[in-house]
């Protein structure tokens, strides 16, 4: 019986925000609207500030609403993406492999995340996308972007927008890293939440006869 609570709880579908950083150009429109819509359109509008398009999936099992923040990359609009961290349960930082400046980019953008939020803990879900492998002029090398992301145990994968390679299976490990860190924080609530408090008066001395 005591267990039903806990299976109740992760029986209902599961809110996720997923944020997508990354600068100028990189293509995360381009790869949102793929993972969403599985379409490719060659010219997007630059995003000013955030656009949000949603998606339900399943993953190990549990039903999951993806909330996906698409965002801005312009230097100028830094303090105002930043404004749309707060509440993320996960993070897509993107880069280039034909631009090298999108690449060194990453920890710029992967700090000011961690900064900007309560998410500083080292367990925060992000997954690393090298988008373009489908071009030719590659600037950033598998084993380069690889090492990066050792150092820190980010996952990597490449990835192409327009030819819909492993866009599926990159917002499927944020999405499941995510949901992991979700469940552990809804079971370490509720076994705070259901902890005996002390009987009242229970640490007081007797008295000697």
């Amino acid at each position: 019986m005591g267990q039903e609570p806990k299976a109740a709880l992760f029986m209902k579908q599961v809110d996720l925000k997923i944020i997508i950083l990354g600068s100028l150009g990189v293509g995360k429109t381009s790869l949102l609207h793929q993972y969403v819509h599985s379409k490719f359109y060659e010219d997007y509008r630059t995003t000013l500030g955030a656009s949000v398009l949603s998606k339900i999936i399943t993953v190990d099992n549990s039903s999951v609403k993806l909330q996906i923040w698409d965002t801005g990359g312009q230097e100028r609009f830094r303090s105002v993406v930043s404004t749309f961290y707060n509440g993320s349960d996960g993070c897509v930082l993107a880069f280039d492999v034909t631009d090298r400046e999108t690449f060194e980019a990453l920890e710029g953008w992967r700090q000011d995340i961690l900064d900007k939020t309560s998410s500083r803990d080292p367990g925060f879900p992000f997954v690393v996308l090298g988008n373009k492998i489908d071009l030719n002029d590659k600037q950033v090398s598998s084993s380069d972007a690889s090492s990066w992301c050792e150092d820190r145990n980010l996952p990597y994968l490449e990835v192409s927008a327009r030819g819909n390679i492993n866009v599926d299976l990159a917002f499927h490990t944020v999405a499941r890293h995510a949901l992991i860190r979700y469940k552990e924080a809804a079971v370490s609530y509720m076994t705070d939440s259901i902890k005996l408090k002390p009987e009242k008066g229970g640490n007081k001395k007797k008295c000697c006869s």
